[in-house]
């Protein structure tokens, strides 16, 4: 008897293990998320430059320093598309923002590595995040409902949205 506990055990260990594994990977590439948000013509990169004066206000976005000179977006009118890293739990989170206007038009998690939290890839999280605006105290204009098991992720994802709502309005004004 006890060897079939074993055995159990063994199983179960290793379906859950390889459910976890399947949640990571690539879901789109960034090329293929620029490509899908501007109709396969992508725009010339620009950048924003984390001076002086834009750095705190990162910080404070995000909690910590972000390691870079700039950022890399694209923008075609007043539509403009961010690229953007933030660690989960232990690893990045590679999420595509577009902010149309002062609003995100869209959130899509690009490429995920965490071995949880893979649940804030699907649309059911992604558009709570739409028509969303930066507040003049740097918050989401309304809540994002999280996610149970996946707290770290919905923060990550959070503070990215909040990030390229910051960069939209230093781009576009």
């Amino acid at each position: 008897m006890d060897n079939y506990k074993n055995r159990f055990i063994v199983i179960l260990i290793s379906l859950l293990w390889n459910s976890a594994i399947n949640a990571r990977g690539v879901y789109q590439t960034p090329q293929a998320f620029l490509k899908e948000t501007y109709q396969g013509k992508i725009p010339k990169a620009k950048f924003v430059w984390l001076t002086k004066d834009v750095k705190p206000q990162v910080n404070e976005i995000l909690g910590h320093p972000l390691n870079a000179l700039r950022v890399r977006y694209w923008v075609k009118g007043k539509r403009t598309a961010w690229i953007l890293e933030e660690i989960g739990k232990e690893e990045l989170i590679t999420t595509g923002i577009v902010v149309n206007k002062g609003n995100i038009e869209r959130v899509k998690i690009l490429v995920f590595r965490e071995s949880r939290g893979w649940e804030v890839r699907y649309p059911f999280f992604t558009d709570q995040f739409k028509n969303v605006k930066l507040t003049a105290r740097k918050k989401l204009s309304r809540p994002i409902d999280s996610i149970s098991g996946a707290t770290l992720s919905v923060n990550a994802v959070s503070r990215l949205a909040r990030l390229a709502l910051y960069f939209h309005k230093l781009a576009i004004e």
